[in-house]
Protein backbone atom coordinates (compact mmCIF):
# COMPACT_ATOMS: atom_id res chain seq x y z
CA UNK A 1 0.00 0.00 0.00
CA UNK A 2 1.46 2.84 0.60
CA UNK A 3 -0.82 5.19 2.02
CA UNK A 4 -0.77 7.86 4.74
CA UNK A 5 -2.56 9.38 7.71
CA UNK A 6 -2.57 8.47 11.37
CA UNK A 7 -3.37 5.13 12.82
CA UNK A 8 -2.47 4.70 16.42
CA UNK A 9 -2.18 8.39 17.01
CA UNK A 10 -0.79 8.17 20.52
CA UNK A 11 1.86 5.62 19.62
CA UNK A 12 4.51 8.17 18.81
CA UNK A 13 6.71 6.15 16.54
CA UNK A 14 9.27 8.38 14.86
CA UNK A 15 10.29 7.18 11.45
CA UNK A 16 14.10 7.21 11.29
CA UNK A 17 15.25 10.47 9.77
CA UNK A 18 11.73 11.84 9.48
CA UNK A 19 10.03 13.90 12.15
CA UNK A 20 6.43 13.36 11.11
CA UNK A 21 4.69 10.56 12.95
CA UNK A 22 3.66 7.87 10.51
CA UNK A 23 1.31 5.38 12.20
CA UNK A 24 2.17 1.68 12.18
CA UNK A 25 -0.30 0.75 9.44
CA UNK A 26 0.85 3.56 7.17
CA UNK A 27 4.49 2.91 7.83
CA UNK A 28 3.94 -0.78 7.26
CA UNK A 29 2.52 -0.15 3.80
CA UNK A 30 5.45 2.06 2.87
CA UNK A 31 8.08 -0.34 4.14
CA UNK A 32 6.33 -3.25 2.50
CA UNK A 33 6.70 -1.65 -0.88
CA UNK A 34 10.21 -0.35 -0.33
CA UNK A 35 12.27 -3.22 0.93
CA UNK A 36 15.35 -4.43 -0.95
CA UNK A 37 15.17 -7.52 -3.17
CA UNK A 38 14.70 -10.72 -1.16
CA UNK A 39 17.80 -12.85 -1.01
CA UNK A 40 15.99 -15.80 -2.59
CA UNK A 41 14.51 -13.81 -5.46
CA UNK A 42 15.76 -14.72 -8.92
CA UNK A 43 16.85 -11.59 -10.74
CA UNK A 44 14.75 -10.92 -13.81
CA UNK A 45 16.17 -9.94 -17.17
CA UNK A 46 15.18 -6.47 -18.21
CA UNK A 47 16.66 -3.39 -19.82
CA UNK A 48 16.84 -0.06 -18.01
CA UNK A 49 15.64 3.13 -19.67
CA UNK A 50 15.05 6.76 -18.74
CA UNK A 51 12.59 9.32 -20.00
CA UNK A 52 12.85 13.03 -19.37
CA UNK A 53 9.84 14.35 -17.48
CA UNK A 54 9.22 18.04 -16.98
CA UNK A 55 9.51 19.61 -13.55
CA UNK A 56 7.98 22.96 -12.70
CA UNK A 57 10.65 25.10 -11.06
CA UNK A 58 8.75 28.27 -10.40
CA UNK A 59 10.44 28.61 -7.03
CA UNK A 60 13.50 26.51 -7.76
CA UNK A 61 15.68 28.59 -10.03
CA UNK A 62 18.86 27.13 -8.52
CA UNK A 63 17.90 23.60 -9.52
CA UNK A 64 19.57 22.38 -12.69
CA UNK A 65 18.45 19.11 -14.26
CA UNK A 66 20.93 17.51 -16.62
CA UNK A 67 19.58 16.30 -19.95
CA UNK A 68 21.02 13.04 -21.18
CA UNK A 69 19.56 12.87 -24.68
CA UNK A 70 16.29 11.41 -23.51
CA UNK A 71 12.80 12.46 -24.42
CA UNK A 72 11.65 15.61 -22.64
CA UNK A 73 8.30 15.58 -20.87
CA UNK A 74 6.73 17.68 -18.14
CA UNK A 75 7.01 17.20 -14.37
CA UNK A 76 4.37 19.71 -13.61
CA UNK A 77 2.11 18.27 -16.28
CA UNK A 78 -0.57 20.79 -15.37
CA UNK A 79 1.35 24.07 -15.60
CA UNK A 80 2.65 26.07 -18.54
CA UNK A 81 5.36 28.37 -17.19
CA UNK A 82 8.46 26.18 -16.99
CA UNK A 83 10.23 23.47 -18.94
CA UNK A 84 12.67 21.92 -16.45
CA UNK A 85 12.89 18.14 -16.67
CA UNK A 86 14.01 15.09 -14.74
CA UNK A 87 14.86 11.54 -15.68
CA UNK A 88 12.19 8.97 -14.96
CA UNK A 89 13.48 5.41 -14.89
CA UNK A 90 11.58 2.51 -16.38
CA UNK A 91 12.43 -1.11 -17.08
CA UNK A 92 11.48 -3.22 -20.09
CA UNK A 93 11.41 -7.00 -20.51
CA UNK A 94 10.37 -8.19 -23.97
CA UNK A 95 11.45 -11.82 -24.11
CA UNK A 96 7.89 -13.03 -24.77
CA UNK A 97 6.57 -9.99 -26.56
CA UNK A 98 5.04 -10.45 -30.00
CA UNK A 99 4.64 -7.51 -32.32
CA UNK A 100 1.68 -9.22 -33.95
CA UNK A 101 -1.19 -9.73 -31.56
CA UNK A 102 0.83 -8.93 -28.46
CA UNK A 103 0.17 -6.72 -25.48
CA UNK A 104 1.94 -4.50 -22.95
CA UNK A 105 1.68 -5.06 -19.20
CA UNK A 106 2.48 -1.76 -17.53
CA UNK A 107 3.38 -1.78 -13.83
CA UNK A 108 2.36 1.47 -12.17
CA UNK A 109 5.27 1.87 -9.77
CA UNK A 110 4.68 2.88 -6.19
CA UNK A 111 6.76 4.22 -3.32
CA UNK A 112 10.09 2.49 -3.84
CA UNK A 113 12.86 1.41 -6.18
CA UNK A 114 11.37 0.06 -9.41
CA UNK A 115 13.90 -2.78 -9.67
CA UNK A 116 12.44 -4.21 -6.46
CA UNK A 117 8.94 -4.25 -7.94
CA UNK A 118 10.29 -5.71 -11.16
CA UNK A 119 11.86 -8.64 -9.34
CA UNK A 120 8.94 -9.19 -6.97
CA UNK A 121 5.92 -9.06 -9.25
CA UNK A 122 6.33 -12.61 -10.50
CA UNK A 123 2.76 -12.81 -11.79
CA UNK A 124 3.62 -10.52 -14.70
CA UNK A 125 6.60 -12.66 -15.63
CA UNK A 126 4.55 -15.84 -15.30
CA UNK A 127 1.81 -14.68 -17.69
CA UNK A 128 3.97 -12.79 -20.20
CA UNK A 129 4.21 -15.77 -22.52
CA UNK A 130 0.50 -16.50 -22.83
CA UNK A 131 -0.33 -12.81 -23.22
CA UNK A 132 2.56 -12.27 -25.68
CA UNK A 133 3.38 -9.34 -23.48
CA UNK A 134 6.09 -6.77 -23.17
CA UNK A 135 6.60 -5.94 -19.50
CA UNK A 136 7.15 -2.31 -18.51
CA UNK A 137 7.88 -1.22 -14.94
CA UNK A 138 7.62 2.54 -14.47
CA UNK A 139 9.25 4.15 -11.47
CA UNK A 140 7.17 6.59 -9.41
CA UNK A 141 8.53 10.12 -9.24
CA UNK A 142 10.51 10.91 -6.07
CA UNK A 143 11.40 7.24 -5.52
CA UNK A 144 14.34 5.11 -6.54
CA UNK A 145 16.41 7.03 -9.08
CA UNK A 146 13.53 9.16 -10.40
CA UNK A 147 14.24 12.23 -8.30
CA UNK A 148 13.05 15.49 -9.91
CA UNK A 149 15.59 17.63 -8.05
CA UNK A 150 18.30 15.11 -7.29
CA UNK A 151 19.50 15.24 -3.71
CA UNK A 152 17.39 18.37 -3.16
CA UNK A 153 14.14 16.56 -3.94
CA UNK A 154 13.20 16.23 -0.26
CA UNK A 155 14.66 19.56 0.86
CA UNK A 156 11.33 21.25 1.56
CA UNK A 157 7.68 21.38 0.53
CA UNK A 158 8.46 23.53 -2.51
CA UNK A 159 10.64 20.80 -3.94
CA UNK A 160 8.09 18.15 -2.92
CA UNK A 161 5.12 20.05 -4.28
CA UNK A 162 5.05 17.85 -7.38
CA UNK A 163 4.82 14.57 -5.50
CA UNK A 164 1.17 13.67 -6.09
CA UNK A 165 -0.70 10.71 -7.51
CA UNK A 166 -2.03 12.96 -10.29
CA UNK A 167 1.45 13.91 -11.44
CA UNK A 168 2.56 10.27 -11.24
CA UNK A 169 -0.35 9.16 -13.41
CA UNK A 170 0.49 11.84 -15.94
CA UNK A 171 4.09 10.55 -15.96
CA UNK A 172 2.77 7.10 -16.82
CA UNK A 173 0.60 8.47 -19.62
CA UNK A 174 3.49 10.40 -21.16
CA UNK A 175 5.70 7.33 -20.88
CA UNK A 176 3.19 5.10 -22.68
CA UNK A 177 2.93 7.64 -25.50
CA UNK A 178 6.73 7.66 -25.69
CA UNK A 179 6.93 3.86 -25.83
CA UNK A 180 4.31 3.59 -28.54
CA UNK A 181 6.06 6.23 -30.61
CA UNK A 182 9.60 4.90 -30.26
CA UNK A 183 9.30 1.09 -30.10
CA UNK A 184 8.51 -0.46 -33.48
CA UNK A 185 5.40 -2.62 -33.22
CA UNK A 186 4.10 -1.11 -29.98
CA UNK A 187 1.94 1.63 -31.47
CA UNK A 188 -1.21 -0.42 -32.00
CA UNK A 189 -1.01 -2.71 -29.00
CA UNK A 190 -3.26 -2.82 -25.93
CA UNK A 191 -1.79 -1.72 -22.62
CA UNK A 192 -2.96 -3.17 -19.30
CA UNK A 193 -2.07 -1.44 -16.03
CA UNK A 194 -0.95 -3.68 -13.17
CA UNK A 195 -0.14 -2.69 -9.61
CA UNK A 196 -0.25 -3.82 -6.00
CA UNK A 197 -0.97 -1.89 -2.81
CA UNK A 198 -0.47 1.84 -3.53
CA UNK A 199 0.58 0.74 -7.02
CA UNK A 200 -2.76 -1.06 -7.28
CA UNK A 201 -4.54 2.15 -6.39
CA UNK A 202 -2.58 3.90 -9.11
CA UNK A 203 -3.45 1.16 -11.62
CA UNK A 204 -7.17 1.57 -10.91
CA UNK A 205 -6.97 5.36 -10.97
CA UNK A 206 -4.95 5.25 -14.19
CA UNK A 207 -7.72 3.31 -15.93
CA UNK A 208 -10.28 5.77 -14.54
CA UNK A 209 -8.41 8.91 -15.59
CA UNK A 210 -6.73 7.66 -18.78
CA UNK A 211 -9.07 5.02 -20.27
CA UNK A 212 -7.71 5.79 -23.73
CA UNK A 213 -4.21 4.78 -22.56
CA UNK A 214 -4.95 1.42 -20.95
CA UNK A 215 -7.66 -1.08 -21.88
CA UNK A 216 -7.95 -2.34 -18.32
CA UNK A 217 -6.29 -2.57 -14.93
CA UNK A 218 -5.47 -5.18 -12.31
CA UNK A 219 -5.55 -3.45 -8.94
CA UNK A 220 -4.29 -5.91 -6.33
CA UNK A 221 -4.75 -5.15 -2.63
CA UNK A 222 -5.67 -1.58 -3.52
CA UNK A 223 -7.44 0.23 -0.62
CA UNK A 224 -9.03 2.92 -2.80
CA UNK A 225 -11.89 3.35 -0.31
CA UNK A 226 -9.79 3.86 2.81
CA UNK A 227 -10.45 7.60 2.73
CA UNK A 228 -12.84 9.92 4.52
CA UNK A 229 -15.80 8.01 5.92
CA UNK A 230 -16.03 5.48 3.11
CA UNK A 231 -15.09 2.65 5.48
CA UNK A 232 -14.95 2.50 9.30
CA UNK A 233 -11.63 3.73 10.65
CA UNK A 234 -11.21 0.56 12.73
CA UNK A 235 -11.60 -2.00 9.95
CA UNK A 236 -7.87 -2.37 9.25
CA UNK A 237 -6.87 -3.33 12.77
CA UNK A 238 -9.90 -5.55 13.17
CA UNK A 239 -8.69 -7.66 10.23
CA UNK A 240 -5.19 -7.82 11.70
CA UNK A 241 -6.77 -9.10 14.91
CA UNK A 242 -8.87 -11.71 13.08
CA UNK A 243 -5.71 -13.05 11.42
CA UNK A 244 -4.16 -13.70 14.82
CA UNK A 245 -7.40 -14.99 16.30
CA UNK A 246 -7.79 -17.60 13.57
CA UNK A 247 -4.15 -18.67 13.82
CA UNK A 248 -4.11 -19.90 17.40
CA UNK A 249 -6.24 -20.14 20.55
CA UNK A 250 -5.95 -17.06 22.76
CA UNK A 251 -3.35 -15.52 20.44
CA UNK A 252 -5.04 -12.16 19.92
CA UNK A 253 -6.15 -12.10 23.56
CA UNK A 254 -2.55 -12.54 24.70
CA UNK A 255 -1.43 -9.63 22.55
CA UNK A 256 -4.27 -7.49 23.89
CA UNK A 257 -3.11 -8.27 27.47
CA UNK A 258 0.50 -7.42 26.66
CA UNK A 259 -0.02 -3.65 26.49
CA UNK A 260 -1.07 -3.35 30.12
CA UNK A 261 1.78 -5.65 31.11
CA UNK A 262 4.24 -3.34 29.35
CA UNK A 263 2.66 -0.30 30.99
CA UNK A 264 2.97 -1.82 34.45
CA UNK A 265 6.66 -2.62 34.00
CA UNK A 266 7.28 0.85 32.52
CA UNK A 267 6.28 2.62 35.74
CA UNK A 268 9.72 2.23 37.29
CA UNK A 269 13.33 2.44 36.22
CA UNK A 270 13.86 -1.17 37.27
CA UNK A 271 10.87 -2.18 35.16
CA UNK A 272 12.27 -0.38 32.12
CA UNK A 273 15.58 -2.18 32.55
CA UNK A 274 13.78 -5.50 32.85
CA UNK A 275 11.74 -4.80 29.71
CA UNK A 276 14.88 -3.87 27.76
CA UNK A 277 16.59 -7.11 28.75
CA UNK A 278 13.57 -9.41 28.49
CA UNK A 279 12.76 -8.17 24.99
CA UNK A 280 16.40 -8.29 23.90
CA UNK A 281 16.42 -4.65 22.79
CA UNK A 282 19.54 -3.17 21.25
CA UNK A 283 18.94 0.12 23.06
CA UNK A 284 17.65 0.34 26.62
CA UNK A 285 14.33 2.00 27.36
CA UNK A 286 14.75 5.08 29.53
CA UNK A 287 11.52 7.11 29.40
CA UNK A 288 7.85 7.21 28.46
CA UNK A 289 8.59 8.19 24.86
CA UNK A 290 10.77 5.10 24.46
CA UNK A 291 7.92 2.94 25.74
CA UNK A 292 5.51 4.49 23.24
CA UNK A 293 8.00 3.80 20.47
CA UNK A 294 8.33 0.22 21.73
CA UNK A 295 4.59 -0.34 21.60
CA UNK A 296 4.33 1.24 18.15
CA UNK A 297 7.16 -1.02 16.95
CA UNK A 298 5.44 -4.11 18.33
CA UNK A 299 2.14 -3.01 16.77
CA UNK A 300 3.78 -2.54 13.41
CA UNK A 301 5.32 -6.01 13.70
CA UNK A 302 1.88 -7.61 14.11
CA UNK A 303 0.61 -5.54 11.17
CA UNK A 304 3.50 -6.62 8.95
CA UNK A 305 2.93 -10.25 9.86
CA UNK A 306 -0.72 -9.93 8.83
CA UNK A 307 0.26 -8.48 5.46
CA UNK A 308 2.88 -11.14 4.67
CA UNK A 309 1.14 -14.19 6.13
CA UNK A 310 2.09 -16.24 3.09
CA UNK A 311 1.70 -20.02 2.79
CA UNK A 312 5.39 -20.58 2.13
CA UNK A 313 8.73 -19.35 3.42
CA UNK A 314 9.42 -15.84 2.19
CA UNK A 315 12.03 -13.13 2.45
CA UNK A 316 9.78 -10.19 1.65
CA UNK A 317 10.17 -7.90 4.65
CA UNK A 318 12.15 -10.27 6.81
CA UNK A 319 13.07 -13.96 6.44
CA UNK A 320 9.91 -15.72 7.62
CA UNK A 321 8.50 -19.24 7.86
CA UNK A 322 5.40 -20.40 6.04
CA UNK A 323 2.20 -19.11 7.66
CA UNK A 324 4.27 -17.01 10.08
CA UNK A 325 1.33 -15.94 12.27
CA UNK A 326 0.65 -19.58 13.14
CA UNK A 327 4.27 -19.90 14.22
CA UNK A 328 4.03 -16.68 16.26
CA UNK A 329 0.84 -17.82 17.93
CA UNK A 330 2.52 -20.96 19.25
CA UNK A 331 4.11 -18.68 21.85
CA UNK A 332 0.94 -16.74 22.64
CA UNK A 333 -1.51 -19.28 24.03
CA UNK A 334 -2.20 -17.99 27.53
CA UNK A 335 -3.09 -14.38 28.37
CA UNK A 336 -3.51 -15.23 32.06
CA UNK A 337 0.13 -15.90 32.97
CA UNK A 338 2.20 -13.41 34.98
CA UNK A 339 3.27 -10.17 33.34
CA UNK A 340 6.87 -11.36 33.21
CA UNK A 341 5.99 -14.68 31.57
CA UNK A 342 3.59 -13.01 29.13
CA UNK A 343 6.24 -10.56 27.94
CA UNK A 344 8.83 -13.29 27.65
CA UNK A 345 6.36 -15.06 25.39
CA UNK A 346 5.93 -11.85 23.41
CA UNK A 347 9.71 -11.79 22.97
CA UNK A 348 9.64 -15.33 21.55
CA UNK A 349 6.89 -14.27 19.15
CA UNK A 350 8.80 -11.17 18.05
CA UNK A 351 11.83 -13.33 17.48
CA UNK A 352 9.97 -15.26 14.79
CA UNK A 353 9.74 -12.04 12.78
CA UNK A 354 13.09 -10.48 13.59
CA UNK A 355 15.33 -13.47 14.10
CA UNK A 356 14.01 -16.40 12.09
CA UNK A 357 17.43 -16.59 10.48
CA UNK A 358 19.06 -16.76 13.92
CA UNK A 359 21.50 -13.99 13.06
CA UNK A 360 20.13 -11.10 15.15
CA UNK A 361 21.98 -10.44 18.41
CA UNK A 362 19.36 -7.92 19.60
CA UNK A 363 16.10 -6.34 18.47
CA UNK A 364 16.16 -2.79 17.12
CA UNK A 365 12.91 -0.92 17.66
CA UNK A 366 13.84 1.53 14.91
CA UNK A 367 13.54 -1.18 12.28
CA UNK A 368 10.68 -3.40 11.20
CA UNK A 369 11.94 -4.26 7.73
CA UNK A 370 15.30 -4.72 6.12
CA UNK A 371 15.21 -1.20 4.66
CA UNK A 372 13.39 2.13 4.88
CA UNK A 373 13.60 3.21 1.26
CA UNK A 374 11.01 5.76 0.23
CA UNK A 375 10.16 6.85 3.77
CA UNK A 376 10.58 10.59 3.21
CA UNK A 377 8.45 10.69 0.09
CA UNK A 378 5.74 8.62 1.71
CA UNK A 379 5.73 10.84 4.79
CA UNK A 380 5.00 13.82 2.54
CA UNK A 381 2.30 11.97 0.62
CA UNK A 382 0.71 11.00 3.93
CA UNK A 383 0.63 14.69 4.84
CA UNK A 384 -1.01 15.89 1.65
CA UNK A 385 -3.54 13.82 -0.28
CA UNK A 386 -3.10 10.21 0.91
CA UNK A 387 -4.98 10.68 4.18
CA UNK A 388 -6.36 7.40 5.52
CA UNK A 389 -8.18 7.37 8.88
CA UNK A 390 -7.30 4.64 11.39
CA UNK A 391 -8.53 3.97 14.90
CA UNK A 392 -8.67 1.22 17.51
CA UNK A 393 -10.95 0.53 20.47
CA UNK A 394 -9.22 -2.38 22.23
CA UNK A 395 -12.43 -4.44 22.07
CA UNK A 396 -12.93 -5.37 18.43
CA UNK A 397 -9.17 -5.38 17.98
CA UNK A 398 -6.12 -6.43 20.00
CA UNK A 399 -4.54 -2.98 20.26
CA UNK A 400 -4.68 -0.12 22.75
CA UNK A 401 -7.61 2.26 22.16
CA UNK A 402 -6.80 5.30 20.03
CA UNK A 403 -9.05 7.72 18.22
CA UNK A 404 -8.48 9.15 14.77
CA UNK A 405 -7.46 12.77 15.29
CA UNK A 406 -7.11 14.68 12.05
CA UNK A 407 -6.31 17.95 13.80
CA UNK A 408 -3.33 16.53 15.64
CA UNK A 409 -2.10 14.81 12.50
CA UNK A 410 -2.45 18.03 10.53
CA UNK A 411 -0.41 19.92 13.12
CA UNK A 412 2.34 17.29 12.94
CA UNK A 413 2.40 17.57 9.16
CA UNK A 414 2.66 21.32 9.29
CA UNK A 415 5.56 21.15 11.73
CA UNK A 416 7.42 18.73 9.48
CA UNK A 417 6.63 19.87 5.94
CA UNK A 418 4.81 23.20 6.23
CA UNK A 419 1.72 21.64 4.59
CA UNK A 420 -1.65 20.50 5.83
CA UNK A 421 -3.50 17.42 4.56
CA UNK A 422 -6.54 17.58 2.31
CA UNK A 423 -8.49 14.55 3.52
CA UNK A 424 -11.32 14.87 0.99
CA UNK A 425 -9.18 15.37 -2.10
CA UNK A 426 -8.70 11.74 -3.13
CA UNK A 427 -12.44 11.16 -3.03
CA UNK A 428 -13.00 14.33 -5.05
CA UNK A 429 -10.35 13.41 -7.59
CA UNK A 430 -11.14 9.71 -8.07
CA UNK A 431 -14.81 9.44 -7.14
CA UNK A 432 -14.82 7.46 -3.91
CA UNK A 433 -17.52 4.82 -4.24
CA UNK A 434 -19.14 6.53 -7.23
CA UNK A 435 -17.09 4.73 -9.88
CA UNK A 436 -19.72 2.67 -11.71
CA UNK A 437 -19.23 4.66 -14.92
CA UNK A 438 -15.75 3.15 -15.33
CA UNK A 439 -14.97 -0.20 -16.91
CA UNK A 440 -12.42 -3.00 -17.05
CA UNK A 441 -10.88 -2.95 -13.60
CA UNK A 442 -10.15 -6.05 -11.53
CA UNK A 443 -9.97 -5.45 -7.78
CA UNK A 444 -8.30 -8.41 -6.08
CA UNK A 445 -8.07 -8.74 -2.32
CA UNK A 446 -6.91 -11.41 0.09
CA UNK A 447 -9.15 -11.95 3.09
CA UNK A 448 -6.07 -12.14 5.32
CA UNK A 449 -4.84 -8.75 4.14
CA UNK A 450 -5.83 -5.90 6.48
CA UNK A 451 -5.87 -3.53 3.52
CA UNK A 452 -8.83 -5.45 2.10
CA UNK A 453 -11.00 -3.49 4.53
CA UNK A 454 -10.53 -0.42 2.35
CA UNK A 455 -10.69 -2.30 -0.93
CA UNK A 456 -13.42 -3.17 -3.42
CA UNK A 457 -14.57 -6.64 -2.40
CA UNK A 458 -17.84 -6.95 -4.33
CA UNK A 459 -18.58 -6.59 -8.04
CA UNK A 460 -19.78 -3.11 -8.93
CA UNK A 461 -20.67 -3.86 -12.55
CA UNK A 462 -19.91 -6.74 -14.89
CA UNK A 463 -16.64 -5.03 -15.84
CA UNK A 464 -15.69 -3.64 -12.42
CA UNK A 465 -15.12 -6.98 -10.77
CA UNK A 466 -13.89 -8.06 -7.38
CA UNK A 467 -11.85 -11.21 -6.81
CA UNK A 468 -11.50 -12.39 -3.23
CA UNK A 469 -8.77 -14.80 -2.15
CA UNK A 470 -9.78 -16.44 1.14
CA UNK A 471 -6.26 -17.62 1.96
CA UNK A 472 -4.50 -14.59 0.53
CA UNK A 473 -2.41 -11.96 2.31
CA UNK A 474 -1.18 -8.71 0.75
CA UNK A 475 -1.30 -9.03 -3.07
CA UNK A 476 -0.45 -12.73 -2.97
CA UNK A 477 -1.79 -13.00 -6.51
CA UNK A 478 0.97 -10.72 -7.84
CA UNK A 479 3.71 -12.91 -6.40
CA UNK A 480 5.39 -15.57 -8.51
CA UNK A 481 3.98 -19.08 -8.75
CA UNK A 482 4.86 -21.28 -5.82
CA UNK A 483 4.30 -24.97 -5.21
CA UNK A 484 2.57 -24.09 -1.94
CA UNK A 485 0.12 -21.60 -3.43
CA UNK A 486 -3.41 -22.34 -2.20
CA UNK A 487 -5.95 -23.31 -4.83
CA UNK A 488 -7.80 -20.05 -4.24
CA UNK A 489 -4.92 -17.91 -5.50
CA UNK A 490 -4.42 -20.17 -8.53
CA UNK A 491 -8.07 -19.67 -9.39
CA UNK A 492 -7.78 -15.92 -8.84
CA UNK A 493 -4.83 -15.62 -11.20
CA UNK A 494 -6.62 -17.73 -13.80
CA UNK A 495 -9.64 -15.45 -13.64
CA UNK A 496 -7.45 -12.35 -13.86
CA UNK A 497 -5.77 -13.67 -17.00
CA UNK A 498 -9.16 -14.56 -18.50
CA UNK A 499 -10.30 -10.94 -18.08
CA UNK A 500 -7.04 -9.66 -19.56
CA UNK A 501 -7.35 -11.89 -22.60
CA UNK A 502 -10.88 -10.60 -23.16
CA UNK A 503 -9.69 -7.00 -22.97
CA UNK A 504 -6.98 -7.80 -25.52
CA UNK A 505 -9.48 -9.51 -27.85
CA UNK A 506 -11.85 -6.57 -27.58
CA UNK A 507 -9.04 -4.15 -28.37
CA UNK A 508 -8.01 -5.96 -31.55
CA UNK A 509 -11.62 -6.45 -32.62
CA UNK A 510 -12.17 -2.71 -32.32
CA UNK A 511 -8.94 -2.03 -34.19
CA UNK A 512 -10.03 -4.26 -37.08
CA UNK A 513 -13.34 -2.40 -37.33
CA UNK A 514 -11.52 0.90 -37.64
CA UNK A 515 -9.41 -0.42 -40.49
Amino acid sequence: MGCPAVLLLLLAFLTPGVAIRVPPAMKALSSLRASPPPRHTVAKKYSIHYIQQKVLARYLHACIIQLNHHKTSLVDHFGFTADETFKQRYLIADEHWKKNGGSILFYTGNEGDITWFCNNTGFMWDVADQLKAMLVFAEHRYYGESLPFGNKSFKDSRHLNFLTSEQALADFAVLIKHLKRTIPGAKNQPVIAVGGSYGGMLAAWFRMKYPHMVVGALAASAPIWHFGNLVPCGVFMEIVTKDFKRSGPNCSETIRSSWDAINRFARTGAGLRWLSEALGLCTALTNTEDVQRLKAWISETWINLAMVDYPYESDFLQPLPAWPIKVVCQYLKNPSVSDAQLLQNIFQALNVYYNYSGQASCLNISETTTSSLGTQGWSYQACTEMVMPFCTNGIDDMFEPHLWNLGEFSDDCFKQWGVRPRPAWIITMYGGKNISSHTNIIFSNGELDPWSGGGVTKDITDTLVAITIPEGAHHLDLRARNAFDPTTVLLARSLEVRHMKQWIRDFYASLRKKH
